[in-house]
């Protein structure tokens, strides 16, 4: 496309030159022509008067003498005999032959006659004894004076002019390759997976438009893969809280190859829901674009969950707290993934704590200026003999059975902000899950871990007893 542009610049171009070059360099000949002889003329008219008062070869040759003939012009007089048969007598600079001579004077006016070397201009002048005429001379290189520099400067502008189409005609091709390519590359990008390619808008019009329609269908792609693993995941979550309950029940059936048989079915069947969630969440991290943010009201979400998971707490007479849930709280995650980390954290209280241990949900701001808010989950179960096994086992996905499904998508979820998971010992004497949300990118402060989670876990159940005595 680029050489195609410079070509047809090239030969558009050249045309023009040449269709107004040419005819304007005739002109220009033909105007230094007529100069030429216009300035002989003019000389040939200051001999006039001095013919018409006399005729004296001595005074002629005065006259033609102070006459200004100009550069290369030479001068002189045709003048007829005093009687009849009489030869006529010629004065200065004469080259014209005498049949040219006796046509001028026949015919009565100025005419040029072509000479050795130029042209002579002969003007016809009535004297006393006839018609005298005088002869200018004009060499054929006043002909052409000046004409050899027009032509250069014609040229000169001609080259130019071809030359800088050809340069706009390139850069115009450069400008309208560079930006194919960049199309032409951000659908290859976007064939082999790389959903978060988009292309500047930038170019042509046409080439703008295509940009933009690209633009709009990769949104578009986006958006329906986002909402396929969306619809997926949630509900593969959806699942899990009837698996919970069918779990419980099957570890309710006793001993007996039927109630071995169903536990192990229960357990393949959660297997296979946290593996479409984790192939779900994995692929909708690895298709968000770039820079894009989402954001949701973490109060609302948790008192949502903790809406549903009432129900069950209810049947199997847990005692349930939810405190710094009354009040907006703003974080920089996707409303569907703070539930499916509330969802993890919350179904593996029911599923590794005994029926009817209590269980608290505690959210607020932390952080020096309030630049994080930190969800904590904490029951009154046997606790973990080993957190720190127990968040390599999440990272992993692997011991004792447990897919450590929940505790991943938790941690993603934290470090997806610039924050953390930490899990320590609770007030009521159990788990405490501690996930710290940043508002600003910046992780939690770099104190000691123990101290750390010590000390918010001891501030916010007595802060959230208060508010539940208020109440």
């Amino acid at each position: 496309m680029r050489w195609a542009l410079v070509k047809v610049a090239l030969a558009v171009t050249a045309m023009v030159v040449v269709a107004f070059a040419v005819p304007l360099g005739l002109v220009v000949k033909e105007m230094a022509r007529d100069r030429a002889f216009s300035n002989a003329e003019r000389q040939a008219a200051t001999i006039g008067p001095v013919l018409a008062i006399t005729t004296d070869r001595t005074q002629l040759e005065r006259a033609l003498a102070s006459a200004d003939t100009g550069p290369g012009c030479r001068i002189g007089v045709h003048v007829p005999g005093d009687g009849k048969g009489a030869r006529d007598v010629g004065i200065g600079f004469r080259r014209a032959s005498d049949r040219d001579v006796a046509s001028v004077v026949a015919l009565g006016r100025a005419s040029i006659a072509p000479v050795r070397g130029g042209s002579s201009l002969l003007q016809p002048t009535a004297v006393a004894t006839g018609v005298a005429v005088v002869e200018v001379y004009v060499p054929d290189a006043a002909l052409g004076n000046g004409v050899a520099t027009s032509w250069l400067v014609l040229s000169g502008v001609g080259l130019a002019l071809i030359i800088g189409s050809v340069a706009v005609a390139d850069r115009l091709g450069t400008r309208m390759v560079r930006a194919a390519k960049r199309l032409a590359g951000a659908a290859h990008r976007l064939g082999t997976g790389e959903l978060g390619v988009r292309v500047p808008e930038e170019g042509p019009k046409e080439l703008r438009s295509a940009a933009t329609a690209f633009n709009s269908m990769a949104d578009q792609v986006v958006q329906l893969l986002a909402n396929e693993r969306e619809l997926a995941a949630d509900l593969s979550h959806r699942l899990r809280t009837p698996l919970t309950v069918l779990r419980l029940n099957a570890a309710s059936l006793g001993d007996g190859p039927a109630a071995e048989h169903t536990r192990a079915a229960v357990e393949q069947l959660e297997r296979e829901v946290d593996q479409i969630i984790r192939t779900a969440r994995e692929q909708k991290s690895h298709s968000r674009q770039p820079g894009a943010t989402a954001g949701c009201d973490a109060a609302e979400v948790i008192r949502e969950r903790m809406a549903f998971w009432s129900a069950l707490a209810e049947d199997e007479g847990r005692t349930v707290r939810v405190a710094g849930a009354h009040r907006p709280l703003r974080v920089p995650v996707a409303r569907p993934d703070l539930a499916a980390a509330l969802d993890a954290m919350l179904g593996n209280v029911f599923r590794h704590t005994p029926e009817g241990t209590a269980f608290a949900v505690d959210v607020h701001h932390a952080g020096l200026a309030g630049n994080a808010v930190i969800v904590l989950v904490s029951d009154a179960g046997p606790g973990i003999d080993d957190p720190d096994a127990a968040l390599r086992r999440g990272h992993s996905g692997g011991g004792d059975g447990s897919t450590g499904l929940g505790l991943d998508i938790v941690r993603r979820l934290a470090e997806s902000t610039g924050g953390d998971v930490r899990i320590g010992r609770s007030v009521l004497g159990g788990t405490e899950v501690r996930v710290w949300l940043a508002l600003d990118g910046h992780g939690p402060p770099g104190a000691p871990h123990h101290t750390g989670t010590h000390r918010l876990r001891r501030r916010l159940p007595l802060r959230a007893r208060r508010r539940g005595k208020a109440g």
